[in-house]
Protein backbone atom coordinates (compact mmCIF):
# COMPACT_ATOMS: atom_id res chain seq x y z
CA UNK A 1 0.00 0.00 0.00
CA UNK A 2 3.00 2.18 1.16
CA UNK A 3 4.30 1.92 -2.34
CA UNK A 4 1.62 2.56 -4.37
CA UNK A 5 0.53 5.82 -2.10
CA UNK A 6 4.04 7.03 -2.54
CA UNK A 7 3.98 6.07 -6.36
CA UNK A 8 0.82 8.38 -7.19
CA UNK A 9 2.52 11.21 -5.26
CA UNK A 10 5.15 11.29 -7.33
CA UNK A 11 3.50 10.90 -10.49
CA UNK A 12 1.20 14.04 -9.22
CA UNK A 13 4.38 15.84 -8.00
CA UNK A 14 6.61 15.41 -10.95
CA UNK A 15 4.20 17.36 -13.57
CA UNK A 16 3.35 20.42 -11.18
CA UNK A 17 6.74 20.79 -9.60
CA UNK A 18 7.88 21.08 -13.31
CA UNK A 19 5.45 23.32 -14.75
CA UNK A 20 5.84 25.68 -11.99
CA UNK A 21 9.41 25.66 -12.17
CA UNK A 22 9.45 26.54 -16.00
CA UNK A 23 6.74 28.95 -15.50
CA UNK A 24 9.20 30.68 -12.86
CA UNK A 25 12.18 30.59 -15.18
CA UNK A 26 10.49 32.01 -18.00
CA UNK A 27 8.56 34.35 -16.64
CA UNK A 28 11.53 35.83 -14.44
CA UNK A 29 13.34 35.09 -17.28
CA UNK A 30 15.51 32.59 -15.25
CA UNK A 31 16.65 30.76 -17.99
CA UNK A 32 18.50 30.69 -21.24
CA UNK A 33 20.28 28.44 -23.55
CA UNK A 34 23.58 28.06 -23.97
CA UNK A 35 23.71 30.23 -27.54
CA UNK A 36 22.08 33.19 -25.52
CA UNK A 37 24.35 32.79 -23.06
CA UNK A 38 27.55 32.99 -24.93
CA UNK A 39 26.04 36.01 -26.85
CA UNK A 40 24.88 37.59 -23.30
CA UNK A 41 28.67 37.08 -22.03
CA UNK A 42 30.22 38.64 -24.89
CA UNK A 43 28.08 41.47 -24.70
CA UNK A 44 28.85 42.07 -21.31
CA UNK A 45 32.84 41.71 -21.35
CA UNK A 46 32.65 44.36 -24.51
CA UNK A 47 30.26 46.41 -22.08
CA UNK A 48 32.31 46.78 -19.08
CA UNK A 49 35.82 47.25 -21.02
CA UNK A 50 38.42 49.43 -19.99
CA UNK A 51 37.29 52.22 -23.18
CA UNK A 52 34.00 52.28 -22.31
CA UNK A 53 32.17 55.31 -19.85
CA UNK A 54 32.33 53.98 -16.01
CA UNK A 55 28.53 54.60 -16.05
CA UNK A 56 26.68 52.54 -13.34
CA UNK A 57 24.39 52.15 -15.93
CA UNK A 58 27.42 49.87 -17.94
CA UNK A 59 27.24 47.31 -15.43
CA UNK A 60 24.02 46.27 -15.08
CA UNK A 61 24.04 43.82 -17.85
CA UNK A 62 26.74 42.06 -15.90
CA UNK A 63 24.72 41.50 -13.09
CA UNK A 64 22.00 40.28 -15.07
CA UNK A 65 24.27 37.75 -16.71
CA UNK A 66 25.05 36.85 -13.38
CA UNK A 67 21.40 36.65 -12.17
CA UNK A 68 21.20 34.33 -14.92
CA UNK A 69 23.71 32.00 -14.13
CA UNK A 70 22.60 31.19 -11.30
CA UNK A 71 20.11 28.64 -10.02
CA UNK A 72 19.81 30.11 -6.54
CA UNK A 73 16.71 31.91 -7.25
CA UNK A 74 14.66 29.37 -8.97
CA UNK A 75 15.34 27.03 -6.14
CA UNK A 76 14.58 29.36 -3.92
CA UNK A 77 11.33 30.75 -5.40
CA UNK A 78 9.65 26.96 -5.51
CA UNK A 79 11.12 26.05 -1.84
CA UNK A 80 8.47 28.88 -0.60
CA UNK A 81 6.15 27.72 -2.94
CA UNK A 82 6.36 24.39 -1.67
CA UNK A 83 7.81 24.66 1.91
CA UNK A 84 5.60 22.00 3.08
CA UNK A 85 6.48 19.29 0.71
CA UNK A 86 9.40 17.81 2.37
CA UNK A 87 7.88 17.76 5.71
CA UNK A 88 5.48 15.71 4.52
CA UNK A 89 7.05 13.43 2.29
CA UNK A 90 9.07 13.14 5.56
CA UNK A 91 6.24 12.40 7.74
CA UNK A 92 5.04 9.77 5.08
CA UNK A 93 8.21 7.69 5.64
CA UNK A 94 7.76 7.65 9.18
CA UNK A 95 4.19 6.79 8.63
CA UNK A 96 5.62 3.67 6.59
CA UNK A 97 8.47 2.93 9.04
CA UNK A 98 5.60 2.22 11.51
CA UNK A 99 3.39 0.11 9.20
CA UNK A 100 6.03 -2.62 8.23
CA UNK A 101 9.57 -2.88 9.07
CA UNK A 102 10.75 -3.51 6.00
CA UNK A 103 8.94 -0.99 4.29
CA UNK A 104 11.97 1.37 3.94
CA UNK A 105 12.90 -1.08 1.03
CA UNK A 106 9.33 0.07 -1.03
CA UNK A 107 10.13 3.43 -0.55
CA UNK A 108 14.05 3.20 -0.96
CA UNK A 109 13.04 1.18 -4.25
CA UNK A 110 10.51 3.70 -5.32
CA UNK A 111 12.29 7.10 -4.85
CA UNK A 112 15.40 5.54 -7.05
CA UNK A 113 13.28 4.37 -9.83
CA UNK A 114 11.42 8.04 -9.87
CA UNK A 115 14.60 10.11 -9.87
CA UNK A 116 16.36 7.90 -12.61
CA UNK A 117 12.99 7.86 -14.94
CA UNK A 118 12.65 11.87 -13.79
CA UNK A 119 16.59 11.87 -14.85
CA UNK A 120 16.22 10.37 -18.23
CA UNK A 121 13.34 12.53 -19.27
CA UNK A 122 13.92 15.09 -21.85
CA UNK A 123 11.22 17.26 -20.58
CA UNK A 124 12.48 17.63 -16.82
CA UNK A 125 15.51 19.69 -15.67
CA UNK A 126 18.42 17.71 -14.20
CA UNK A 127 18.40 20.49 -11.72
CA UNK A 128 15.00 20.23 -10.92
CA UNK A 129 13.71 21.50 -7.62
CA UNK A 130 11.92 18.38 -7.24
CA UNK A 131 15.02 16.22 -7.99
CA UNK A 132 16.76 17.67 -5.14
CA UNK A 133 13.57 17.21 -2.85
CA UNK A 134 13.76 13.41 -3.71
CA UNK A 135 16.90 13.20 -3.65
CA UNK A 136 17.12 14.41 0.18
CA UNK A 137 14.13 11.74 0.56
CA UNK A 138 15.84 9.35 -1.13
CA UNK A 139 19.20 9.82 1.37
CA UNK A 140 16.68 9.42 4.38
CA UNK A 141 15.23 6.58 2.77
CA UNK A 142 18.94 5.03 2.45
CA UNK A 143 19.57 5.98 6.03
CA UNK A 144 16.72 4.23 7.50
CA UNK A 145 17.30 1.09 5.48
CA UNK A 146 20.92 1.04 6.61
CA UNK A 147 19.86 1.36 9.87
CA UNK A 148 16.84 -1.79 9.06
CA UNK A 149 19.72 -3.73 8.29
CA UNK A 150 21.85 -3.33 11.23
CA UNK A 151 18.82 -3.70 13.66
CA UNK A 152 18.04 -7.50 11.82
CA UNK A 153 21.89 -7.60 12.02
CA UNK A 154 21.67 -7.60 15.33
CA UNK A 155 18.53 -9.21 16.31
CA UNK A 156 20.12 -12.07 14.40
CA UNK A 157 23.28 -12.33 16.32
CA UNK A 158 21.97 -11.76 19.99
CA UNK A 159 19.35 -13.74 19.21
CA UNK A 160 19.49 -16.42 22.62
CA UNK A 161 19.53 -20.10 21.22
CA UNK A 162 16.15 -22.26 23.18
CA UNK A 163 17.61 -25.32 25.04
CA UNK A 164 14.98 -27.02 23.68
CA UNK A 165 15.15 -27.20 19.69
CA UNK A 166 10.91 -28.16 19.22
CA UNK A 167 11.98 -26.28 15.35
CA UNK A 168 15.06 -27.41 13.90
CA UNK A 169 15.30 -24.69 12.04
CA UNK A 170 16.67 -21.27 13.92
CA UNK A 171 14.75 -18.08 13.95
CA UNK A 172 17.71 -15.97 12.60
CA UNK A 173 17.49 -18.31 9.78
CA UNK A 174 13.46 -17.82 9.11
CA UNK A 175 14.09 -14.17 9.95
CA UNK A 176 16.90 -14.35 6.83
CA UNK A 177 14.76 -15.99 4.49
CA UNK A 178 11.72 -13.81 5.22
CA UNK A 179 14.05 -10.58 4.45
CA UNK A 180 15.98 -12.14 1.42
CA UNK A 181 12.06 -13.30 0.06
CA UNK A 182 10.65 -10.00 0.64
CA UNK A 183 13.24 -7.75 -0.84
CA UNK A 184 13.77 -10.03 -4.07
CA UNK A 185 9.94 -9.32 -5.16
CA UNK A 186 10.65 -5.44 -3.84
CA UNK A 187 13.53 -5.18 -6.41
CA UNK A 188 12.36 -7.32 -8.75
CA UNK A 189 12.03 -4.70 -11.31
CA UNK A 190 14.40 -2.00 -9.40
CA UNK A 191 17.42 -0.52 -11.57
CA UNK A 192 20.03 -0.48 -9.24
CA UNK A 193 20.42 -3.24 -6.51
CA UNK A 194 23.83 -2.56 -5.05
CA UNK A 195 22.06 -1.62 -1.94
CA UNK A 196 20.39 -5.17 -1.87
CA UNK A 197 23.71 -6.98 -2.23
CA UNK A 198 25.36 -5.63 0.39
CA UNK A 199 22.38 -6.07 2.69
CA UNK A 200 22.36 -9.77 1.98
CA UNK A 201 26.00 -10.18 2.48
CA UNK A 202 26.12 -8.58 5.87
CA UNK A 203 22.74 -10.61 6.95
CA UNK A 204 24.06 -13.96 5.73
CA UNK A 205 27.47 -13.19 7.67
CA UNK A 206 25.46 -12.84 10.41
CA UNK A 207 23.15 -15.89 10.29
CA UNK A 208 26.28 -17.91 9.80
CA UNK A 209 27.76 -16.06 13.04
CA UNK A 210 24.38 -17.47 14.84
CA UNK A 211 24.58 -20.83 13.52
CA UNK A 212 28.14 -21.40 14.16
CA UNK A 213 27.55 -19.98 18.01
CA UNK A 214 25.58 -23.01 18.58
CA UNK A 215 28.87 -24.97 19.45
CA UNK A 216 29.07 -23.21 23.03
CA UNK A 217 25.72 -23.51 23.14
CA UNK A 218 23.57 -25.91 26.07
CA UNK A 219 21.39 -27.88 23.50
CA UNK A 220 19.64 -30.91 24.48
CA UNK A 221 20.45 -32.23 21.40
CA UNK A 222 23.24 -32.54 19.75
CA UNK A 223 24.58 -29.33 17.87
CA UNK A 224 25.88 -30.87 14.93
CA UNK A 225 22.74 -31.93 13.83
CA UNK A 226 21.15 -28.87 14.47
CA UNK A 227 23.97 -26.79 12.59
CA UNK A 228 23.69 -29.38 9.78
CA UNK A 229 20.30 -28.74 9.09
CA UNK A 230 20.51 -25.06 9.28
CA UNK A 231 23.44 -24.65 6.94
CA UNK A 232 21.87 -27.22 4.77
CA UNK A 233 18.36 -25.22 4.93
CA UNK A 234 20.58 -22.11 3.72
CA UNK A 235 22.14 -23.72 0.93
CA UNK A 236 18.94 -25.43 -0.54
CA UNK A 237 17.22 -21.95 0.05
CA UNK A 238 20.12 -19.97 -2.02
CA UNK A 239 20.06 -22.86 -4.61
CA UNK A 240 16.38 -22.32 -4.98
CA UNK A 241 16.89 -18.05 -5.01
CA UNK A 242 19.95 -18.12 -7.32
CA UNK A 243 20.94 -14.31 -6.10
CA UNK A 244 24.21 -13.83 -7.82
CA UNK A 245 25.81 -11.60 -4.53
CA UNK A 246 25.50 -14.82 -2.26
CA UNK A 247 26.78 -17.73 -4.60
CA UNK A 248 30.05 -17.73 -2.54
CA UNK A 249 27.34 -17.74 1.20
CA UNK A 250 25.62 -20.44 -1.41
CA UNK A 251 28.92 -22.56 -1.15
CA UNK A 252 30.26 -21.80 2.06
CA UNK A 253 27.03 -23.29 3.32
CA UNK A 254 27.54 -26.65 1.68
CA UNK A 255 30.40 -27.09 3.00
CA UNK A 256 29.66 -26.32 6.40
CA UNK A 257 27.22 -28.70 5.93
CA UNK A 258 29.23 -31.54 4.92
CA UNK A 259 31.74 -30.63 7.61
CA UNK A 260 29.13 -30.90 10.53
CA UNK A 261 27.42 -34.02 9.04
CA UNK A 262 30.37 -35.76 9.19
CA UNK A 263 30.52 -35.36 12.71
CA UNK A 264 27.04 -35.85 13.56
CA UNK A 265 28.18 -39.46 12.06
CA UNK A 266 31.14 -39.97 14.03
CA UNK A 267 28.83 -38.85 17.20
CA UNK A 268 26.39 -41.19 16.22
CA UNK A 269 28.86 -43.60 17.54
CA UNK A 270 30.21 -46.86 16.35
CA UNK A 271 28.30 -50.21 16.03
CA UNK A 272 31.61 -52.06 16.13
CA UNK A 273 32.98 -50.11 19.31
CA UNK A 274 34.63 -52.70 20.92
CA UNK A 275 36.47 -53.65 17.85
CA UNK A 276 37.33 -49.96 16.87
CA UNK A 277 38.17 -49.32 20.46
CA UNK A 278 40.91 -52.43 19.78
CA UNK A 279 42.42 -51.58 16.57
CA UNK A 280 42.62 -47.96 17.64
CA UNK A 281 44.99 -49.69 20.26
CA UNK A 282 46.80 -51.47 17.83
CA UNK A 283 47.52 -48.19 15.76
CA UNK A 284 48.72 -46.42 18.44
CA UNK A 285 51.53 -48.98 19.52
CA UNK A 286 52.71 -48.98 15.72
CA UNK A 287 52.68 -45.25 15.89
CA UNK A 288 55.18 -45.46 18.60
CA UNK A 289 57.52 -47.98 16.99
CA UNK A 290 56.07 -51.05 17.24
CA UNK A 291 56.42 -53.46 14.22
CA UNK A 292 53.55 -54.32 12.62
CA UNK A 293 54.31 -58.09 12.71
CA UNK A 294 55.52 -58.13 16.48
CA UNK A 295 52.03 -56.03 17.48
CA UNK A 296 50.28 -59.69 17.79
CA UNK A 297 52.69 -60.48 20.61
CA UNK A 298 51.87 -57.55 23.07
CA UNK A 299 49.79 -59.35 25.62
CA UNK A 300 46.68 -56.26 25.17
CA UNK A 301 46.49 -57.10 21.01
CA UNK A 302 47.52 -60.76 21.00
CA UNK A 303 45.86 -63.11 18.31
CA UNK A 304 43.81 -64.79 20.89
CA UNK A 305 42.16 -61.03 22.01
CA UNK A 306 41.24 -59.80 18.71
CA UNK A 307 39.79 -63.40 18.37
CA UNK A 308 37.43 -62.46 20.87
CA UNK A 309 36.71 -59.11 20.49
CA UNK A 310 35.91 -60.51 16.73
CA UNK A 311 33.38 -63.48 18.22
CA UNK A 312 31.12 -60.62 19.64
CA UNK A 313 30.49 -59.10 16.27
CA UNK A 314 28.27 -61.89 14.51
CA UNK A 315 27.18 -60.76 11.20
CA UNK A 316 23.05 -61.11 12.79
CA UNK A 317 24.32 -58.96 15.83
CA UNK A 318 25.81 -56.21 13.50
CA UNK A 319 22.60 -55.97 11.46
CA UNK A 320 20.46 -55.37 14.59
CA UNK A 321 23.08 -52.77 15.51
CA UNK A 322 22.44 -50.97 12.78
CA UNK A 323 19.04 -51.38 12.61
CA UNK A 324 18.89 -49.58 15.91
CA UNK A 325 21.09 -46.85 14.37
CA UNK A 326 18.61 -46.52 11.67
CA UNK A 327 15.52 -45.73 14.23
CA UNK A 328 18.36 -43.15 16.24
CA UNK A 329 19.03 -41.30 13.29
CA UNK A 330 14.95 -41.10 12.23
CA UNK A 331 14.40 -39.79 15.20
CA UNK A 332 17.02 -37.20 15.59
CA UNK A 333 16.62 -36.06 12.50
CA UNK A 334 14.05 -33.07 11.45
CA UNK A 335 11.60 -34.55 8.25
CA UNK A 336 11.62 -31.02 6.74
CA UNK A 337 14.94 -31.42 5.41
CA UNK A 338 14.65 -34.84 4.28
CA UNK A 339 18.35 -35.98 5.16
CA UNK A 340 17.78 -39.17 6.78
CA UNK A 341 18.86 -41.17 3.08
CA UNK A 342 21.99 -38.54 2.91
CA UNK A 343 23.03 -39.28 6.68
CA UNK A 344 22.55 -43.01 6.24
CA UNK A 345 24.49 -42.72 3.00
CA UNK A 346 27.08 -41.12 4.78
CA UNK A 347 27.37 -43.73 7.64
CA UNK A 348 27.44 -46.95 5.11
CA UNK A 349 30.29 -44.88 3.87
CA UNK A 350 31.91 -44.61 7.35
CA UNK A 351 30.96 -48.34 8.05
CA UNK A 352 32.78 -49.20 4.76
CA UNK A 353 35.78 -47.18 5.58
CA UNK A 354 36.27 -48.93 9.20
CA UNK A 355 35.66 -52.58 8.08
CA UNK A 356 38.41 -51.80 5.11
CA UNK A 357 40.51 -50.29 7.88
CA UNK A 358 40.07 -53.76 9.68
CA UNK A 359 40.76 -55.90 7.40
CA UNK A 360 44.47 -53.82 6.40
CA UNK A 361 45.17 -53.88 9.92
CA UNK A 362 44.75 -57.70 10.34
CA UNK A 363 46.58 -58.74 7.08
CA UNK A 364 49.60 -56.53 8.37
CA UNK A 365 49.64 -57.24 11.70
CA UNK A 366 48.27 -60.56 12.13
CA UNK A 367 49.39 -62.18 8.72
CA UNK A 368 48.77 -66.16 8.25
CA UNK A 369 46.91 -65.89 11.72
CA UNK A 370 43.58 -67.27 9.35
CA UNK A 371 41.76 -64.79 11.74
CA UNK A 372 39.18 -62.78 9.61
CA UNK A 373 35.74 -60.80 10.15
CA UNK A 374 32.36 -62.88 10.72
CA UNK A 375 30.85 -61.43 7.80
CA UNK A 376 32.12 -60.27 4.46
CA UNK A 377 31.57 -56.56 2.83
CA UNK A 378 29.00 -58.20 0.84
CA UNK A 379 26.85 -58.90 3.37
CA UNK A 380 27.56 -55.81 5.07
CA UNK A 381 26.38 -54.20 1.89
CA UNK A 382 23.46 -56.43 1.96
CA UNK A 383 22.32 -54.77 5.45
CA UNK A 384 22.35 -51.26 4.57
CA UNK A 385 20.54 -52.41 1.68
CA UNK A 386 18.03 -54.28 3.48
CA UNK A 387 17.09 -51.69 5.87
CA UNK A 388 16.56 -49.17 3.80
CA UNK A 389 14.41 -51.30 1.41
CA UNK A 390 12.55 -52.40 4.48
CA UNK A 391 12.16 -48.37 5.87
Amino acid sequence: VSKQVLEQVLRELQPLCTAEQQFIEKFFQLSQDATELQVLEVSVRTMSSPGQCPSPFNWLPFFFFFFLRLEEPTTQLLSEIFSCLEPELRGFLEVCSKVHPFSCLQVLVTLSDSIFEMLGSSSTLCSSFLNTVLGNMRFLAKSRFNKCIETLCKEIEEAKMPSKMKDRILPSVSLFEEFVNFSEEVFRTARQRGDLHEAHLRLASSVFSSINSLSSANLKVNTDMVMMENFHHIHCFLCQKKIHCLEGKKREAKQKYSEHMEKYVKYLGQPLEKLNHFFEGVKARVAQGVKEEEVSFQLAYSKQELRKVIEKYPGKEVKGALETLYRKIHKDLSPEENLLPVVWHAMEQEFIRQYQEFEDLIQHCYAGSGIAMDFTMEELLSYFNSITLSN
